[in-house]
């Protein structure tokens, strides 16, 4: 039962990952700028895959590196304090998604440091081959490290408690479910539907997946808050 928990958390913790916007944005910019230069739909493709791989190769690293530090550090017993921190963190950056994730303008501009913004624009304007765009895909993971650093967190410290087996289904599936939004815009773009249309149904969505992500985080904040730190705490103290 408690692995099925386990997993549950990871796989809830990886569709917060997957419901931020700036890998999208950046895979969908790299496409229009291919597109708008009449690269072939075969090396399109070449493009985007390779921008998909370094992403799931960058979250793997991620949750692989945070989860190791943390199995050095807790030996697998992980303190309530270590719980209660990592609660806080997915509540406060619950309400900051909420607050300012999207910038005040129109279209889809996201809250980012501005040399970064510009950095990953210029990328993908350069970015003429498949290896390059595995490096963008890379880059732009660790530009969002800020948002996602939460769900990576949380799930690290779940997987850090299962077995070594269930550890590397733990990282496949949140890799795999962190990456759902850029698999479908993905095959999107190699099924040929237009940009255009892609990111306009982008920007009028966009405040539902505001709400969405931010409400996530502060779902799964409250919920691990209450299983791993209340409960433990009430067992402890000899009520049940």
């Amino acid at each position: 039962m408690e692995i099925v928990s386990s997993l549950s958390i990871i796989a809830f913790a990886a569709l917060i990952h997957a419901s931020f916007q700036l890998s999208v944005s950046v895979l969908t910019l790299l496409s229009g700028h291919a597109i708008g230069s009449k690269t072939a739909h075969g090396k399109l493709l070449r493009l985007t895959n390779g921008f998909v791989f370094g992403v799931a190769v960058m979250t793997l690293l991620l949750l692989s590196f945070i989860s190791l530090i943390f199995l050095h550090s807790f030996s697998g017993n992980v303190p309530l304090i270590a719980w209660a921190s990592a609660c806080g963190l997915l509540i406060g950056l619950g309400v900051a998604v909420w607050s300012f994730y999207y910038r005040r303008e129109t279209g889809t501009s996201l809250w980012l440091p501005r040399g970064i913004a510009r950095y990953l624009t210029e990328r993908t304007k350069a970015t003429k081959h498949s290896a390059e765009a595995f490096g963008l895909g890379l880059s732009s993971v660790i530009a969002e490290l800020l948002f996602v650093a939460a769900p990576l967190v949380i799930s690290a410290l779940v997987l850090i408690r299962l077995e070594s087996a269930w550890q590397l289904v733990g990282i496949a599936l949140y890799t795999l479910v962190s990456l759902l939004s850029l698999l479908i815009v993905n095959a999107l773009i190699g099924s040929g539907h237009k940009l255009s249309r892609i990111q306009k149904w982008r920007e009028d969505n966009k405040r539902f997946l505001q709400f969405a992500a931010g409400s996530g985080l502060l779902i799964l904040g409250f919920y691990v808050y209450i299983e791993k730190v209340v409960t433990a705490t009430v067992y402890s103290q000899g009520v049940f």
